[in-house]
């Protein structure tokens, strides 16, 4: 019998991370929101990060100009950054829409065949 050397975890971890630009964009479409505001809400969907790696992703989201920041007085400590989606972001997250209907489409097909014939 062949040893399975392929670490489930890992991929469960890369799949996360290639998809969660794309959460991000969605909880920013509701409205201006603080990070922790959105680590809450990924928190609420299954979708834990931590501050550390949502930063990053905040930060690179910026760069590409889909999301913008604003500081604003907190009546409980230092200012804080409020993101928004920026117009371009409101296009790239239509795009991705669209893109995870048709992805979502495929892999439920697949999967339903393989629930099939196990």
């Amino acid at each position: 019998m062949q040893q399975v050397t392929f670490n489930v975890e890992n991929a469960r971890v890369q799949m996360r991370k290639g998809l969660l630009e794309f959460p991000i964009l969605l909880i920013l479409a509701e409205g201006e929101m603080y990070a922790s505001d959105i680590l809450r809400k990924l928190k609420a969907a299954d979708l834990i990060i931590v501050e550390g790696t949502l930063y990053p992703l905040l930060s690179r989201l910026r760069k590409n100009g889909l999301v913008e920041y604003e500081w604003k007085e907190s009546k409980s400590g230092p200012p804080r950054k409020y993101y928004t989606l920026t117009k371009v972001g409101e296009r790239v997250l239509d795009e991705l829409l669209e893109t995870w209907t048709i992805l979502s489409s495929s892999i439920n097909t697949l999967k339903k065949a393989y629930e099939k014939s196990s």
